[in-house]
């Protein structure tokens, strides 16, 4: 019962977004690096929602100026797939390489909480 009501709060959250928000909105959600954004409507669809995902770095702020924008569970399963692919890894470890610059410095082990 509470996780209906909960998804009928959001379902009144979205609509409320989408009919009354301006066109390229963005909206904080509770999850940290996940916003949703209001589409404008164009000559081809109607108004639409879409999430932008951008995670947090240590500083507080977001990582990147603009982060992916997803539009369907479609789009989400697509780009896990690419994301879980170890040749990404791969070629991201190779072009760190090449920039040691930009490699992120690590923390030590003593900041983990292991679970």
């Amino acid at each position: 019962m509470r996780d209906h009501i909960a998804a009928m709060e959001l379902t009144d959250s979205l609509r409320t977004l989408l009919d009354h928000g301006e066109d390229w909105e963005r909206k904080n959600t509770t999850v940290p690096g996940l916003s949703l954004i209001k589409l404008p409507k164009t000559r081809n669809r109607p108004a639409s929602l879409a999430l932008e995902l951008n995670p947090i770095g240590e500083n507080g702020m977001p990582i990147k100026r603009k982060g992916l924008m997803i539009m369907s569970t479609r789009e989400l399963e697509a780009f896990r797939r690419l994301f879980e692919n170890p040749k990404v890894a791969s070629v991201l470890d190779a072009i760190e390489d090449l920039f040691p610059e930009r490699r992120t410095q690590r923390r030590g082990d003593d900041d983990v909480v292991e679970i």
